[in-house]
């Protein structure tokens, strides 16, 4: 075979990778752009499904994804990726082969660090336990994306560790979000720069990754069924309202509503868990219901003769001296 055949061959065997991976892609690009609205041209030649295109067919196609990774947001896709039938095993790791493949901006980062955590959630055998997710266990389950990786971990990386033990460490949400951990793991990323990119990096923060949702999950819930139960006792208490300005809703709202928008949040932070204002709205909330159940307790024996407005109203000033948190901001990021 001559040099000038070898290399039409090199060239169709490359043509023909890009194009069965733009195909593949372009159902769930087409879906998140339907769902978020987000106007995008047409791509004839992946809308008729050409067998044979040609390259600058290939190319145009190419060019439409990564024009919508322009204008795709991470919060978006990993909503999208957390509720789509679409985002099975096979299209999350042609999503990332996809990432990795461009040139990286800290967008790519965000996207790729949840795209990361997305596939081992998928992938990894269920039932597993905190305590015997290691980077072996990230490892062997990242492979078909990663190949195999070195998984000793760098000086530069330790903090990590660190930062997983301080989440563990909390209590509730509020403290979770006191200690500054999300932060700090971003913060973390972001100084590696390039670094990230490189597959230890990838299989330690995809393990942090992992491991903060866990926690994150597991506190989210803890607080929210607190304060539906706290809003039952309220209830059985003879309360109907509360004031729940704190919380940035009204000054008498029905405890009612409350339980519904409790219920509207588990579906709401289960696809984007780093939403900042309704993460505080639920921190505060749950020191108003706190604070409302304690008040109600001290003042049992004089409820019978007055109004229990006032165990409502309680709610909205208890717990102001509790250490104050900072959220990360709702933005094309991703969490963590």
């Amino acid at each position: 075979m001559d040099r000038e055949t070898m290399k039409d061959s090199s060239t169709n065997a490359r043509l023909g990778a890009a194009w069965r991976e733009a195909r593949r892609l372009y159902p769930l690009y087409a879906n998140l752009a339907k769902e978020f609205v987000i106007d995008s041209p047409a791509c004839p030649a992946l809308d008729e499904g050409n067998e044979a295109p040609s390259e600058e067919e290939v190319t145009q196609a190419q060019q439409w994804l990564l024009d919508l990774d322009e204008r795709i947001q991470v919060h978006q896709l990993r909503q999208f990726l957390q509720t789509s039938s679409l985002a099975g095993e096979r299209g999350l790791r042609d999503l990332l082969i996809h990432h990795l493949g461009k040139k990286h901006s800290n967008v790519d980062r965000d996207k790729i660090d949840f795209l990361f955590v997305q596939y081992f959630a998928h992938c990894a055998p269920s039932g597993l336990q905190d305590e015997n997710i290691d980077l072996a266990c990230v490892a062997k389950v990242l492979e078909p994306v990663l190949g195999t990786v070195e998984r000793t971990v760098p000086q530069r990386l330790q903090p990590v560790e660190q930062l997983v033990s301080e989440a563990n460490a909390a209590k509730d949400l509020n403290h979770l979000l006191a200690s500054h951990v999300l932060d700090k793991g971003r913060q973390l990323k972001e100084s590696l720069g390039e670094e990230y990119f490189s597959p230890t990096a990838i299989l330690t923060f995809t393990r942090f990754g992992f491991l903060m949702r866990r926690i994150f999950f597991r506190l989210m819930y803890q607080d929210l069924n607190g304060i539906v139960e706290g809003l039952r006792d309220l209830e059985k208490s003879g309360v109907s309202t509360l004031d729940c300005r704190r919380a940035q809703f009204s000054a008498e709202e029905p405890i009612a509503r409350l339980r519904m928008i409790c219920q509207s949040w588990k579906v709401l932070f289960h696809a984007e868990y780093s939403s900042g204002q309704p993460l505080r709205m639920l921190v505060d909330l749950r020191a108003v219901v706190d604070g409302a159940l304690a008040h109600t307790a001290k003042t049992a024996p004089a409820r019978a003769a007055g109004p229990l407005k006032q165990a409502a109203a309680a709610g909205a000033s208890a717990g102001s001296e509790a250490s104050e948190f900072e959220v990360l901001p709702s933005r094309p990021e991703g969490r963590e």
